[in-house]
């Protein structure tokens, strides 16, 4: 007979899922009264959208990485070294901004099928084979740009992080084609939702009541639409933000519902049962880093894309903050633990605490000092929730 969960059930059944959400709102709450409200304005919505999208990305990969059981230590070397070999084709060799946008997705490919080769056929942990990557790649990156930066980009590239669809469907002071676009999408979370539902109830699984399942919709619909108004009453739907919905999507997909994310899982979880059970760990440990370096070359597109230019610094500490961000969102250091949407949690989190205090006017030393604490109570969190899950059998 299938179960019904009330809401205290639904909390403490799954207290790392729920935790990194009720974190997530208070944290938004607590910078939105610190920040007289700005922290929510239009301008500023929009501007976390363009400033922290990289980061995102570079979660996105990292975290299947750490489900693996493996760690990344070069993505912001990468995505120096990718913005380079970008501005090399398209600033210093005049050729059309999709081909060096190609160049770096390229580059990106090469790069991960090269630590994915030392990790999976040679036998190198991943943090050695990644630690030397992030020394490579910045060298490489130095010696590709000469030491100097290399601007502007053309404006259709720069678009690809700082432009907007404005205008589209018209709309009298906001943009109605992002509101259509939102709208759809959450009609398509509800749509999904219930079919989640219908297919646990056919399984006798638990699922939370009816009115807990309608609120929750509700909830979400409300909140979605809300920032979809604020994003069209300012500048309309940032271009970024359709790359990273996208992959989003995506990479959902994979990791819940297809037989590579399975066995990411499994390699995470326990390493001698995936190879008993027929799991080609090689294989799937290379394309993990393929995956990465793939990533690592979007977020570098994005990033010099966003800074109109490419810089021999570029992604300095990107790595650290997307490692943050899988970790806070849910993350086990362990793997075989972890979700894409979570890490989009963990990263909006380390965003909201980021801009919040630069709103606030505080220095950069408290900034990461801040950081770090929080990265540290995250990661004792979920060891204090693997022992409380460990006592409980």
């Amino acid at each position: 007979m299938t179960g019904i969960a009330n809401l205290r059930e639904l909390i403490t059944r799954n207290v790392r899922t729920s935790g990194i959400f009720i974190a997530f709102v208070l944290i938004v709450l607590l910078f939105s009264v610190l920040t007289d409200g700005l922290l929510l304005s239009s301008r500023n919505l929009t501007s976390l959208v363009l400033q922290f999208s990289y980061i995102l990305i570079l979660a996105i990969g990292m975290v299947i990485i750490i489900i693996g059981g493996h760690i990344d230590l070069s993505v912001g070397s990468v995505v120096a070294l990718t913005g380079a070999v970008a501005a090399v084709v398209v600033i210093r060799n005049g050729m059309p901004w999709w081909v060096g946008v190609l160049a770096a997705l390229g580059t990106g490919l090469l790069v991960g099928a090269w630590q994915g080769f030392w990790v999976a056929y040679v036998g190198i942990p991943a943090f050695i084979v990644t630690l030397a990557g992030m020394l490579l790649f910045r060298g490489l990156t130095l010696e590709v740009l000469n030491n100097v930066s290399l601007s502007p980009f053309p404006s259709e590239y720069t678009s690809i992080a700082s432009g907007f669809f404005n205008g589209l469907l018209g709309g009298y002071g906001y943009d109605a084609f992002t509101l259509v676009i939102f709208a759809v999408a959450v009609l398509g979370f509800a749509y999904n939702a219930w079919r989640n539902r219908r297919a646990r109830i056919a399984y006798n699984q638990t699922v939370e009541a009816p009115v807990l399942f309608v609120l929750k919709l509700v909830v979400v619909a409300v909140v979605v639409m809300w920032f979809a108004w604020n994003l069209a009453t300012y500048r309309g739907l940032p271009a970024v933000l359709i790359i990273l919905a996208v992959l989003i999507m995506v990479y959902t997909l994979v990791t819940k519902h297809s037989v590579f994310g399975r066995h990411v899982y499994a390699i995470g979880g326990n390493l001698a049962a995936a190879q008993l059970s027929g799991v080609r760990v090689k294989r799937v440990n290379f394309w993990m880093f393929v995956n990465m370096g793939f990533l690592a070359s979007v977020a570098g597109v994005v990033f010099s894309a966003r800074s109109s230019a490419a810089q021999p610094a570029a992604g300095n500490m990107f790595e650290l903050d997307a490692i943050a961000a899988c970790f806070i969102g849910g993350a086990a250091v362990t793997g075989g633990i972890g979700t894409v949407t979570g890490a989009m949690v963990g990263g909006l989190i380390m965003a909201v605490m980021s801009n919040g205090m630069q709103l606030m006017g505080v220095d950069q030393s408290t900034q990461q000092v801040v950081k770090g604490i929080v990265l540290l109570l995250a990661v004792a969190f979920d060891v204090w929730n693997k022992r409380r899950a460990a006592a409980a059998r």
